[in-house]
């Protein structure tokens, strides 16, 4: 009978130590499987969550707007239920980040709002630009946060034939309009860009700047031909005296001491006469300037540096003021609607900098700019002026730059054929 028992006590203590055994081992399984699903799980979850400025977007109630006229980011918040003293917190906080005075009308704004019938703001993001956006962080402990997306250069090629103006050239082939902008600067003193003619064609080599797939502008600009009258005028790239500039194929800068026009991408209404049938007094006298049609209020820039010597409204010229450039050469701007902020007898004024707008004042029968050039005290027609380059390419450097300048009109030339023949 004992034995009887011992062998039951033993099969008992026997059965429970396997399922002891057992239980362990299938809990063991059991959590090493959950793990193994967490983690899988996780992952795809991580791979379809919708992210906006780096905020789960499912997590909130979101807001979408542009900052209207004489909006504040007061006005803005206090309707998500930010208190006026956590709005001059945030105010007050955020002045070494981003002044939140400089909130501009038309910009983009982001509220991330909490899930609930109450709305409370979480989040207030501003766009201040395509590449800058300060996040706000409205929550009990406010913090400011400056970001900025990754701008991608994409190099790019435009070629094109001028038909009626470098804008239309640019526009008509699908190419970044602001290549003509930029273009007119490097060119301004070798090309008079109201006298473009049908045919003139253009290669340059750029960058353009992106954001994902939206592009915010023109970046660098490497190199350029322009074919105008069928004489190549190459822009070619170097750095002389740690600042890069533009030459030409002989190594003369195309920066001149005089811009060829004081507007850009204006029409010659006039040109130099001493025999012109004045519009309004309807007698012949001379035209010692150049009118360039404009519309009111078109910024006017000095051809040079150089000291203003006059300033006054006469009846003929309207508002008009003169720039004393050297000993030799002096210019002329007339019929202006008002002047630059700073413009005053005695005041020095450098190469491109806006002197004044165009107007109609004096005896005008439209708005448009009179523009005059004198050279020793003596009118000369500013179309014909050859304004002299400002220092080339040094003996020292000459060596480097025609490596440069063989690579780069290579390539040009040959982007040029590749580019043109698909026109």
């Amino acid at each position: 009978m004992k034995k009887q028992i011992l062998t039951i006590i033993t099969f008992i203590s026997f059965s429970l130590i396997i399922v002891i055994i057992y239980n362990k081992h299938n809990e063991f399984d059991f959590e090493s499987c959950n793990k193994q699903t967490y983690h899988t799980d996780t992952a795809k979850i991580e791979d379809i969550i919708i992210r906006k400025y780096g905020f789960a977007v499912d997590s909130f109630n979101i807001i979408d707007g542009k900052i209207k006229r004489n909006q504040t980011i007061s006005s803005l918040l206090k309707k998500y239920h930010v208190s006026a003293l956590e709005i001059d917190k945030i105010a007050k906080k955020s002045k070494n980040i981003f002044d939140v005075r400089k909130i501009r009308a038309g910009n983009k704004y982001t509220i991330f709002c909490s899930i609930d019938s109450v709305q409370t703001a979480q989040y207030f993001v501003y766009e201040h630009s395509p590449v800058e956006y300060i996040i706000f962080d409205v929550r009990d402990s406010i913090q400011i946060f400056k970001k900025e997306r990754t701008i991608k250069n994409l190099r790019k090629i435009s070629s094109g034939f001028v038909k009626t103006s470098l804008w239309e050239a640019m526009t008509e082939n699908g190419h970044n309009p602001m290549i003509a902008i930029e273009l007119s600067e490097i060119y301004a003193w070798t090309i008079d860009f109201f006298g473009l003619k049908k045919g003139d064609s253009f290669t340059v080599i750029y960058d353009e700047q992106y954001i994902d797939t939206i592009s915010i502008g023109l970046g660098k600009i490497h190199c350029a031909v322009f074919n105008h009258l069928d004489n190549d005028i190459y822009a070619i790239p170097f750095m002389q005296d740690s600042v890069e500039s533009f030459f030409d194929e002989d190594g003369n800068s195309l920066k001149r001491s005089f811009l060829k026009a004081p507007l850009r991408f204006r029409r010659i209404s006039s040109r130099f006469s001493y025999s012109r049938l004045h519009p309004i007094l309807r007698i012949r006298r001379p035209h010692t300037g150049i009118d360039y049609a404009a519309p009111t209020g078109t910024p006017v820039h000095a051809i040079g540096d150089g000291k203003v010597i006059s300033v006054k409204y006469t009846k003929g010229a309207g508002r008009m003021l003169k720039i004393k450039h050297n000993s030799v050469y002096t210019t002329g701007y007339l019929h202006l609607s008002r002047y630059a902020k700073g413009i005053r007898v005695g005041s020095y004024v450098r190469q491109g900098q806006i002197i004044g707008y165009v107007g109609s004042t004096g005896l005008s029968t439209g708005p448009h700019l009179d523009f005059r050039f004198w050279k020793n005290k003596q009118p000369v027609d500013p179309l014909k002026v050859k304004s002299p380059p400002v220092e080339p390419i040094k003996e020292k450097n000459k060596v480097d730059f025609e490596i440069v300048k063989n690579e780069t009109i290579s390539f040009l030339n040959s982007e040029r054929l590749k580019s043109i023949s698909d026109l």
